[in-house]
């Protein structure tokens, strides 16, 4: 499904005039996957945000998005200008039968596409299409407290479930995970306390002025 958010939005200061429009999210292809693969590698390589230490290969995120689609699971991307600049997908939140219906989210933007509103339009879309996959919980992972990827899921009704203390340790440090939870079983819509299974239409207007 083709997602564009009509209208334009305020570039950040410095940004190209291109990126003026609205992102169209959409389903990742096989041809996204070299981009998905290098954002990726940046944050294994320069961050904490992930506990990978080796980039995967384009051709592991191959076999990832064939499993995520074999699943029905959705795997986005933020197209601006034929270009990719972000990515979001929900995986398997433990192997075991019993969690079938709870997923956890992975959202990443490149580097130089921060800032714009990129992770809102990715979570907003995430959060439909798990619903509408059946899904009832969905996951958030978060090291470091980072602040934008806390404030990001809080803003769509994700709740603190608990913290993992201690349990990464990446480029010299010892992190912590903040683990976030949302209950997509909901039809509510009440930023910071509930999650949405709304059209995606009615859920950028329930947002647009708290994001």
């Amino acid at each position: 499904m083709l997602r564009a958010c009509p209208g334009t939005t305020e570039p950040a200061a410095g940004a190209p005039i291109s990126w003026v429009h609205m992102p169209l999210i959409r389903p990742a292809i096989h041809a996204d996957l070299a981009v998905v693969a290098a954002i990726f590698a940046h944050y294994v390589t320069s961050s904490v945000a992930t506990f990978e230490t080796t980039p995967p290969t384009e051709q592991d995120w191959e076999q990832k998005h064939a499993d995520l689609t074999a699943r029905g699971l959705p795997f986005l991307v933020a197209d601006v200008d034929g270009e990719v600049a972000g990515y979001a997908y929900a995986a398997p939140w433990r192997p075991k039968p019993a969690y079938h219906r709870t997923a956890e989210d992975s959202i990443y933007l490149h580097p130089e596409r921060t800032g714009l509103g990129l992770g809102r339009r990715l979570l907003s879309a995430l959060v439909q299409d798990c619903a509408g996959a059946g899904l009832e919980q969905l996951i958030a992972v978060i090291a470091d407290d980072s602040h934008a990827s806390v404030s990001l899921h809080r803003a769509f009704g994700f709740t603190d479930a608990g913290r993992l203390r201690a349990v990464g340790h990446k480029h010299g440090r010892v992190i912590d995970t903040l683990l976030m939870q949302c209950d997509l079983r909901g039809g509510v819509v009440a930023p910071g306390s509930y999650c949405i299974a709304l059209p995606h239409a009615q859920l950028q207007l329930q947002f647009h002025n708290v994001l």
